[in-house]
């Protein structure tokens, strides 16, 4: 629920425990208590999307939840963050952008010790797109209200034996009829490729084309698709910026392109389902024009990137919890 500080603080005086989004100066401004959260200005309200420097859009940690631990995870203990779950649960997980724990969930994310067996998911904090490389992404420990710029913060929730939480993904995306694509270096930044096995200088193979870049690179790793989704193309210096990291050995097109963005987007919300946590990545809220446009029973913070175990781009990822 998107809320003035004044309301939030009040909550979480009352004991709440919640999941936080809003400016670094407002989270800032919160007082210490049971919550986390993650900077970011962009917002899918009950009213639609919004962006606003002053809000918080607030999510409570599951009703059903039968205990609940907040933990802070540094480059070092990261790989624990799913053996360190719950049995039978959730785990909400916020990383600051393009910070080395963001690279490294996700690099080494699909090989932590119990991923994929239990719940976690989260997102990637940001910035008000006029502050890009003015000032950095951040999460705070809500405990102690502490901001880290290289650091995850976490809210592990226990969930009783009759009840489970299931994940969804919305997802728009598919591996065009294009060029293999493939990396010899990964990461975030990316100057050479190779273009079905040919070598060539990243950005000017897209600028050639004229690829239209709100289309992300899909991978089909096994069935799932991973999307990879362009930040922007520095042509001066023969660099693409991602906003995820790119792999080597993996093979990558360009996506299928979508007709009207907005209609196919709709199409894929799920219906009928009563989401515990929500959130939509930015450039579903860019080229979905989605400020304004309500997203029905799914809000939540707009985020450089979603987690459902792994890192994921230009998706919607949501949880329900659901009685056995």
């Amino acid at each position: 629920m998107l809320s003035h500080a004044s309301d939030i603080a009040q909550r979480i005086r009352s004991g709440e425990r919640l999941l936080l989004a809003a400016q670094e100066e407002v989270l800032l401004s919160l007082p210490a208590g049971n919550w986390i959260g993650g900077t970011i200005p962009y917002f899918m309200a009950e009213t639609g999307g919004v962006v606003s420097r002053e809000m918080v859009f607030a999510t409570a940690v599951p009703i059903q939840s039968t205990s609940v631990e907040i933990r802070t995870y540094g480059t070092a203990d990261i790989h624990n963050i799913c053996k360190n779950a719950p049995d039978n649960g959730v785990t909400f997980l916020i990383l600051p952008a393009s910070s080395p724990i963001h690279l490294q969930f996700a690099q080494k994310a699909p090989d932590f010790e119990d991923m994929y067996l239990k719940p976690l998911l989260g997102w990637i904090s940001g910035v008000h797109l006029d502050d890009l490389g003015r000032t950095s992404p951040k999460v705070v420990d809500g405990r102690t209200v502490t901001a880290h710029t290289d650091a995850g913060v976490a809210i592990h929730c226990a969930l009783p034996e009759n009840q489970v939480a299931r994940m969804g993904i919305v997802n728009l995306f598919s591996p065009g009829d294009g060029a293999v694509l493939t990396f010899p270096e990964g990461g975030f930044q990316v100057e050479r490729c190779l273009v079905d096995g040919v070598e060539r200088v990243f950005s000017d193979y897209l600028l050639e084309r004229e690829v239209d870049t709100r289309l992300p690179l899909v991978a089909d790793c096994s069935g799932a698709m991973v999307n990879v989704s362009f930040q922007g193309i520095e042509s001066s210096l023969g660099r693409v910026n991602l906003y995820a990291p790119v792999f080597p050995g993996v093979e990558y097109r360009l996506a299928k392109p979508v007709g009207d963005y907005m209609e196919e987007f709709a199409k894929m919300l799920p219906k009928n389902v009563s989401a515990a946590f929500s959130c939509n990545c930015i450039l579903n809220f860019l080229y979905s024009g989605l400020e304004g446009k309500i997203t029905e029973g799914m809000t939540g913070p707009v985020t450089f990137g979603e987690i459902a175990c792994q890192l994921l781009n230009q998706t919607m990822v949501y949880v329900a919890i659901e009685t056995v």
